[in-house]
């Protein structure tokens, strides 16, 4: 069975708070971290329709920051899928309302894992993408997961 990266889109948006942030107004690297993990978590779920675990983190690299009073807008998809594995692409965006302007603060690749009730890996459903976004994110995912196994093997 296939099924369209579209449908397993999902998308959050959070309010950032002065508890969320440094002494300097901007937010916390480990919540934004947080954030991402749980909607790719979402997202890897809405796809396999199972529990599902964090193998990896694989990268997240943070563009700009977001400050007291943005909202954080996280988008995750899934962009392909091994035989039990999935990765999953996160971008979170910063919207200042008061100006309207948003930009790109983090983007960010994981790997999740379908897990049966017992905790074992269970096979998931392949993706196929439909937009010109989503076919360069899947295309050049093999590549990604080429890299995470060469990183895995060097520890």
């Amino acid at each position: 069975m296939k099924k369209p990266i579209a449908e397993s889109r999902t998308v959050q948006s959070r309010l950032v708070l002065p508890a969320n942030t440094n002494h300097i107004g901007t937010i916390f690297g480990g919540n934004v971290l947080a954030y991402i993990d749980e909607i790719g978590a979402i997202a890897a779920m809405k796809h396999s329709e199972s529990t599902v675990v964090t193998a990896s983190i694989d990268s997240v690299n943070f563009v700009s920051s977001a400050k007291t009073g943005d909202v954080l807008n996280l988008e995750a998809i899934v962009t392909y899928t091994g035989t039990t594995s999935m990765e999953v692409y996160v971008r979170v965006s910063a919207h200042n309302l008061l100006e309207n302007r948003e930009q790109l603060t983090t983007e960010s690749f994981l790997t999740m894992v379908a897990v049966d009730e017992e905790g074992h890996p269970k096979p998931v459903p392949k993706v196929y993408p439909e937009t010109p976004e989503e076919i360069r994110l899947h295309e050049t995912a093999p590549a990604r997961k080429k890299h995470r196994i060469r990183k895995a093997k060097l520890r």
